[in-house]
């Protein structure tokens, strides 16, 4: 059961992020650069530089709220089972190991 929760929380905490990080990217990239944010970068008709400014501005924003969200879903659970998400506990122990 407890695998079960974990997954639906952190599937939930990815769909939150992602939603945050959309948000985020378009109103940073408003800000920056007065315009819209492009559609889609990828277009050929949208000029280089812009779509490799959209394409780290976005990465950083998506990477961060991501980890952000991760980090709270695992303190939840943690905080409401008493140990940690058992593939999050096999690499701590790994990490531990691998340490000595």
């Amino acid at each position: 059961m407890g695998n079960l929760m974990w997954k639906v929380m952190a599937a939930g905490a990815a769909v939150g992020a992602s939603v945050v990080a959309r948000k985020l990217t378009d109103g940073t990239w408003k800000f920056v650069s007065g315009g819209d944010s492009p559609s889609n970068p990828e277009d050929p008709d949208i000029d280089i530089k812009e779509a490799i400014a959209f394409a780290v501005l976005s990465g950083a924003i998506v990477g961060l709220s991501r980890l952000i969200a991760n980090r709270q879903a695992t303190r939840l659970y943690e905080k409401s089972t008493g140990h940690l998400p058992q593939a999050l506990q096999q690499s701590r122990e790994a990490a531990q190991a691998k340490a000595k």
